[in-house]
């Protein structure tokens, strides 16, 4: 249901219009005359005295007009987005007196996930490893099972892995665009549409406004800002999830980072986070215990929780995964099974949702 913006959206929208007044000098110019109000009460005279105004500026100033916001409006109507500004009920909290914090912001679903009690930005590569793709959506659930609003781009790999594990749990998830809510693809739409049902995906890009590579940067200070920390699960050195994270530091906010096979370059990035002084994350427990949020709401109905053993093989094998992940071959040893005996077992596990086969022949048990 389309929320008519309140009139200071509107001025809001009406400033982040204007050419050359981008969001610090923006934010800037809100401060200096006391209120986004007072900046179009005021002139030519008012705006010269504010520093790092220039001549080019205050001819953009004096050549805006309330007008100049209606095709926005109009397009926002149509398609359901709602605008909201720092002068809103429901402007995220964790925006404010951030320098760069977006001037408006356009949403689609329910506005007050953006203010969730506990929120965790969880980004990765785009070209994500089965596994890494694996951790991400198996972890996303698992925070959102105990109450963590999760936090990605909507991009492919990681951040796609992210927003489904986190739709499998109880807690909203949040999707930030670098393009216009009126510029993704069909495929994308219908992801909007499922995070919309119960979180809600947001930008700062006008609606029709395309992907560009510029503004992706643009778009990780956002994911950073919004969330008390920021989780980076496989990424090379030259991962844009590296941004996000140095964000998320500048804004003295945590960082933490999954490690893995120093074989692969696909880590590296991590592997510099955790040199740099990032917190190391194994499991989701670790994540949640270097934050403080241990504890919390779980799901009630995990398929893992309510499993019985149709077996005292079934029962050993899931006591044994319990203290770790192993190998096929450690399985066999470990049980005292042979192959033939050990995999119709694993198989029959593995459909009942009990237990997830990784990569490498390796098991582990599923999300608690």
């Amino acid at each position: 249901m389309y929320v008519t913006p309140t009139e200071q959206a509107e001025l809001w929208l009406r400033l982040s219009l204007v050419r050359g007044a981008g969001p610090m000098l923006g934010h800037r110019l809100v401060e200096s005359v006391g209120g986004v109000e007072a900046l179009w009460r005021g002139g030519i005279e008012s705006w010269s005295e504010i520093d790092g105004v220039g001549p080019a500026l205050l001819k953009s100033l004096q050549a805006s007009s309330a007008d100049s916001i209606t095709p926005v409006m109009n397009q926002c109507e149509a398609d359901q987005i709602r605008v909201i500004c720092p002068d809103d009920e429901f402007w995220p909290k964790a925006l404010i007196g951030i320098d760069d914090a977006p001037l408006i912001l356009f949403v689609k679903g329910d506005v007050k996930s953006l203010n969730s009690e506990k929120m965790l930005a969880v980004v990765g590569a785009r070209r994500a490893s089965r596994e890494g793709s694996l951790i991400a959506r198996r972890w996303s659930s698992n925070f959102s099972d105990h109450g963590i609003t999760t936090i990605s781009g909507m991009a492919y790999g990681i951040d796609a892995a992210v927003h489904g594990g986190s739709l499998d749990g109880l807690s909203p998830t949040i999707a930030v665009l670098g393009c216009g809510l009126s510029a993704v693809n069909e495929t994308q739409q219908a992801q909007v549409e499922a995070i919309c049902r119960e979180g809600c995906v947001i930008s700062e890009y006008l609606p029709d406004q395309s992907a560009r590579p510029e503004q992706f940067p643009r778009r990780n200070r956002i994911i950073a800002a919004l969330a008390q920390a920021t989780l980076v699960i496989e990424a090379d050195l030259r991962s844009g999830s590296l941004i996000t994270a140095r964000c998320a530091a500048n804004y003295g906010r945590e960082v933490l980072a999954v490690p893995g096979s120093v074989l692969s370059s696909s880590h590296a990035g991590c592997h510099q986070l955790i040199q740099d002084g990032a917190g190391l994350a194994h499991d989701p427990l670790s994540v949640m215990q270097q934050l403080g949020w241990q504890g919390g709401r779980s799901k009630a109905n995990s398929k893992l929780k309510q499993f019985q053993p149709g077996s005292e093989n079934e029962a050993k094998i899931v006591e044994i995964l319990r203290r770790e992940s192993l190998h096929l071959d450690e399985l066999t040893e470990t049980c005292g099974l042979t192959l033939p005996e050990l995999s119709p077992i694993l198989l029959g596990l593995e459909l009942q949702g009990v237990i997830e086969r990784l990569p490498g022949s390796r098991y582990q048990l599923s999300a608690e």
